[in-house]
């Protein structure tokens, strides 16, 4: 029996447990494990999936909620039921009792010889520490544990059990007595029992799992990209968007309804107030004229993905196809990034809505200050991988985000937000240790911002609000580590690129100016990471495995440009089918009065003679 899951410290907490039920970890955020967590089903982490020992057929498992808590007290007890609910016929063998013992039964045990010690767990319904010492022990020899619930009163009376859970021990010798000085843990119990005499663990020959690739270290992860924490990455950006639109849209097979409708809005507030470079935001722009001209109520994924990816080899549009890491780069590669780009990108956003107050006009999203914020909010809600955050994240927008009036107090409610995010992760165990969770901006990048007053901190938000406004200004966006345009189309952007590291606003005709470089400098970053679990992961790329229904829709929907005008394929067949007709029209009214024309003439002919 095994249990599939996003990445999840579980494994290694449950680790004497593996002869009855064995933790795999998959990383749903790696670009190899894509077409895997897509197959599966995969959309949110951390997932569980449990499959039953003894199966031959494919199956995707049975899907366990682990809790909103992420807590691995409740992914063990989650482990827990899944064994119990087990069919008795294809039990794994390993796997020890877990239902509780009769009165008879334990009674029986005493003042007989045996070969094992047997322990005994009193303790309620409702308590799982029982069933977790006796996976704990199930790869020990010589000793056997058995539980008993507190509703049998005479067996507590008989055994002077004062309180629950205790652990009552029974002697080889048939002797027996209650395990004194114990704390009710799971942990005082298990270690208590493993070290009693002649109680050692078994000479097991391990599980054999598929050997893995022998994979060299990644260079992504050795190599450090020396960065200044004062600056933007346009690689972060762009790696976010990168994720978004290819990792964790995938793992909604089509859009619609609310999730469309979303979709839709941020695809639009992206392409306004993105201040990325020329090729990325024409994308952004092409896939928002799409979805806007599309009469439809439900849009196939691979549809969209075609379009990211520029199947139809449109002029000028690119957006680079991996993460690139710089600003937030991690220690290890599961730690920070995605999270971290996410909330680089929100910021990005609030700051030019509030920078460009023009940039929304004609989109149905203006005269709103909080439209941005709710977008986003509406974006964590439906797409975000991580449950337990986007419920975090709707808790604090229900409290307050109504109190937001200006466009300015939006950037502010959610520099505010994130903070508070980094308050309730820091020491976490998905907290980086090169990269702490700590109230942003840090008193050496804005020593303005920081205040002291009858010797207590304090927020100068007017300086907060502009440092910012300088932060996440275009002008601040660094283009070292990005990755270049490979389009052939788009040569422009090649050798005039090199030697630029900086993107300007765009300017009233859709231009963009030019400056010189900024080398970034290596020193450590501030903690920018949205809530994340112990895996850095989303759900997966498609794979391409959709239906024929879906195809034709896809092939019938998607857009091309010609000649600066998007036409649909579905527009380009009417056309070829407008031409064929009309030529056929044309063949038969030629035909027709040709004929008309014979029989006049013969006709003609007779009443003439």
């Amino acid at each position: 029996m095994s249990c599939v899951t996003g990445e999840h410290p579980a494994g290694g907490n449950a680790k004497d447990w593996e002869s009855a039920i064995r933790v795999g970890v998959l990383d749903c955020g790696e670009q190899e494990n894509h077409e895997t967590c897509k197959e599966y089903g995969i959309r949110y982490y951390p997932t569980f999936r449990y499959f039953k020992a003894f199966t031959k057929q494919f199956t995707t498992g049975e899907n366990y909620q682990a809790g909103a808590d992420r807590e691995l007290q409740t992914v063990r007890q989650t482990m827990i039921d899944f064994l119990q609910n087990h069919s008795q016929e294809v039990r794994p063998p390993a796997c020890p009792p877990l239902d509780p013992a009769g009165s008879s039964d334990i009674t029986a045990l005493f003042d007989k010889n045996s070969h094992h010690y047997t322990a005994i767990v009193l303790e309620s319904n409702s308590s799982y520490i029982g069933r977790e010492v006796t996976l704990d022990m199930i790869q020990y020899e010589n000793i056997v544990v058995r539980r008993a619930l507190n509703s049998d009163k005479a067996l507590l009376e008989k055994l002077g059990v004062p309180s629950v859970p205790s652990c009552y021990l029974v002697q080889p010798n048939g002797s027996h007595g209650l395990i004194n000085n114990l704390k009710p843990l799971r942990s005082f119990f298990s270690s208590y029992l493993k070290s009693l005499p002649g109680v050692r663990k078994k000479l097991l020959l391990p599980l054999q799992l598929p050997a893995q690739e022998n994979k060299e270290e990644s260079t992504e992860t050795k190599v450090w990209r020396e960065f200044d924490k004062s600056r933007l990455y346009m690689a972060d950006l762009e790696s976010g968007l990168h994720f978004l639109l290819r990792v964790e849209l995938a793992t909604h097979k089509t859009l619609e309804g609310a999730e469309l409708k979303t979709f839709k809005d941020f695809v639009t507030i992206s392409a306004k107030l993105f201040p990325g470079r020329q090729s990325v935001v024409k994308l952004l722009e092409t896939l928002q004229e799409w979805l806007v001209s599309l009469p439809l109520d439900k849009i196939p994924y691979d549809a969209i993905l075609d379009l990211v990816n520029n199947k139809m080899r449109i002029s000028g549009i690119f957006l680079p196809k991996k993460v690139q890491w710089v600003g937030c780069q991690g220690s290890r590669a599961e730690l920070r990034g995605y999270s971290c780009s996410l909330w680089k990108l929100f910021h990005t956003l609030t700051v030019q809505a509030a920078l460009r107050p023009k940039a929304l006009i004609n989109t149905g999203l203006e005269d709103n200050p909080q439209m941005v914020l709710q977008v986003l909010r509406r974006y964590i809600q439906h797409f975000f991988g991580c449950r337990a955050c986007a419920q975090h994240f709707e808790e604090m927008a229900r409290e307050s985000l109504d109190s937001v009036k200006t466009s300015d107090q939006a950037v502010l409610w959610l520099w505010e937000k994130h903070n508070v995010v980094n308050n309730r992760l820091a020491g976490d165990l998905t907290e980086d240790p090169k990269f702490p969770k700590v109230q942003w901006p840090t008193p050496d990048i804005c020593p303005a911002c920081h205040e002291e007053i009858k010797g207590l901190h304090s927020w100068n938000e007017e300086q907060v609000l502009q440092f910012l406004k300088s932060h996440y200004n275009s002008d601040n966006i660094l283009l070292t580590y990005s990755e270049s345009q490979t389009d052939p189309s788009d040569t422009e952007q090649g050798p005039a690129r090199e030697g630029k590291d900086k993107i300007l606003p765009r300017k009233p005709g859709g231009s963009r100016g030019n400056q010189g470089q900024a080398q970034g400098k290596a020193v450590d970053s501030g903690s920018e990471g949205l809530e994340q679990p112990a895996g850095n992961a989303g759900a997966v790329q498609g794979s391409g495995k959709g239906s024929a229904a879906s195809g034709r829709l896809r092939e019938a929907r998607q857009a091309v440009s010609f000649l600066g005008i998007g036409f649909s394929n579905i527009d380009m067949s009417l056309c070829v089918i407008l031409y064929v007709a009309s030529s056929l029209f044309l063949m038969i009214m030629y035909f027709f009065f040709r004929m008309r024309s014979k029989r006049w003439k013969v006709k003609y002919y007779r009443s003439s003679v």
